[in-house]
């Protein structure tokens, strides 16, 4: 039930062994983001829940570095990216854009004319692509697509 934790767990001791102290922190990181989940819950972790709090532990870091570059501080933005992609590597991999594209198009293509909105077409997609693409990636594209679909069908923006 605890894969990715022991996963995690043993591979921080190989960190500390060979003294990567980026890793080492980042991995505490993430237990300590499953002990905090744990406490909060009051019950074991699922795996489930165990991939959720690496999404968001990613999603933390990808925040950071916008936040970082949008300071001037590529140092920090650096840092954040590397700490970013050790955290990727404990999760599934994620969808494509063009897959993504592909998953978008279907859902605007069942939904009526009238209906054709970002909300809609993220409330049809966004169950379909849960922990298998970026929410922001997702909302890009779908905006992308309907803008595509507005020029393609209507004269008016």
């Amino acid at each position: 039930m605890a894969a990715l934790r022991d996963r995690i767990q043993s591979e921080l001791h190989d960190a500390m062994k060979s003294r990567d102290q980026l890793r080492v922190d980042t991995l505490r990181s993430a237990l300590s983001g499953f002990t905090y989940k744990r406490t909060e819950a009051g019950q074991e972790l699922s795996e489930a829940d165990e991939l959720e709090v690496m999404r968001r532990q990613v999603k933390q870091r990808n925040d950071s570095v916008t936040e970082y570059r949008r300071a001037k501080r590529e140092d920090l933005a650096a840092k954040e990216e590397r700490e970013r992609d050790i955290l990727l590597a404990y999760l599934p991999a994620q969808k494509s854009a063009d897959a993504i594209r592909e998953v978008v198009r279907a859902a605007i293509a069942g939904l009526s004319t009238d209906a054709r909105n970002q909300g809609a077409v993220m409330k049809a997609v966004m169950p379909q692509l849960k922990g298998q693409a970026d929410g922001n990636l997702v909302r890009q594209i779908v905006t992308e697509a309907l803008r595509h679909d507005d020029s393609g069908g209507k004269t008016d923006s």
